[in-house]
């Protein structure tokens, strides 16, 4: 199905709205997202609407878009708070546009392992970050941890050193870019669908992905060696807007949180096993994992990060690393 936009859009929540009434459902709830049918968070999504339906006896209907049906994981929270049709979607750094504290999100080395992560998102902090997103219009429900990023390239990069003059293809960030220009790299935003071209025709020499985007784009195809840096460990919100949680009333509110808190815990099952399975696929398929000694990057990149970061941005990283 196409990317749903504009007028489009409306006609086809009309129309969910529609189905609704002869359902008998009295609310609908619209999720959308940015990856395919195979992916944990949609099958994580099909596990909330198979909840919520059944615990609020068809008081609730759900509908799940993926492939950015309803647009890039911007324009859906854009639609979420103009009441544009989407309700729920899952969303991180992009926040920043919003409120600049949340681009911590999607800080190179601001988390540094899956416990640091569980202690800042439970903690303290968590609950500012929610705060934060709730000032926006967005309730949070639950998070989904991204795979850690890595790079690829065709020989070993055991040290920082071993990126000076390396071309590495990044997303367009900020904080990204000065990380790799603090490493001695030549870090280069571009497009993920240009990627793999400019691989293979050596336009840049490497690119940083988690495991499942490396697999996905098949850059085991021009890249020999996998360097597990770990450099970035990230997060995305279920965020539903706070106007339809709260036209929900007390009741199917409830039924809703428990239900995205199954939908978490569901889907990072899937994840921990798809991350295992994954690296097995690599390798299989010639992917040399190199390990590298993670603080010397760390250190070299958050050199660089720190310069990039607002007074806010600084302010909240420092209780980042005070709640490890």
């Amino acid at each position: 199905m196409k990317k749903i936009t504009g007028v489009f859009l409306a006609v086809v929540i009309a129309m969910l709205g529609l189905n609704t009434v002869l359902s008998g459902a009295s609310h609908q709830i619209v999720i959308g997202h940015i990856v395919d049918e195979n992916n944990t968070w949609h099958k994580a999504s099909l596990r909330f609407k198979e909840i919520v339906e059944e615990k609020s006896n068809g008081q609730i209907s759900v509908s799940v878009f993926p492939n950015t049906q309803l647009g890039s994981e911007v324009e859906m929270i854009q639609s979420i708070l103009t009441g544009g049709g989407c309700d729920i979607a899952f969303t991180g750094e992009s926040m920043q546009t919003y409120v600049e504290e949340l681009g911590i999100i999607g800080m190179p080395y601001g988390i540094n392992s899956d416990e640091h992560m569980k202690k800042v998102l439970e903690g303290d902090v968590g609950k500012e970050l929610e705060e934060l997103m709730l000032g926006t219009g967005l309730r949070v429900l639950g998070y989904f941890i991204r795979g850690p990023r890595n790079i690829t390239s065709k020989k070993p990069l055991n040290t920082p050193d071993d990126l000076r003059n390396f071309i590495i293809r990044v997303p367009q960030s900020p904080m990204m870019v000065a990380a790799f220009e603090a490493m001695g790299a030549k870090p280069t935003p571009m497009a993920f669908g240009e990627v793999f071209t400019s691989l293979q025709q050596g336009v840049i020499d490497g690119q940083e992905n988690p495991l499942a985007m490396i697999q996905t784009g098949a850059f085991h195809e021009v890249q020999s060696h996998l360097n597990v840096t770990e450099h970035l460990r990230a997060w995305v919100y279920i965020a539903i807007g706070e106007e339809k949680f709260q036209a929900l009333g007390p009741e199917l509110q409830e039924i809703v949180k428990e239900a995205a808190k199954e939908m978490q815990r569901f889907e990072h099952e899937l994840f921990l096993a798809e991350e295992s399975a994954l690296a097995d696929e690599l390798k299989a398929k010639g992917m040399e994992f190199v390990t590298v000694d993670q603080s010397l990057f760390r250190e070299k990149a958050l050199e660089g990060v720190k310069k990039v970061l607002t007074e806010k941005q600084k302010a909240l990283y420092q209780k980042m690393v005070d709640a490890e």
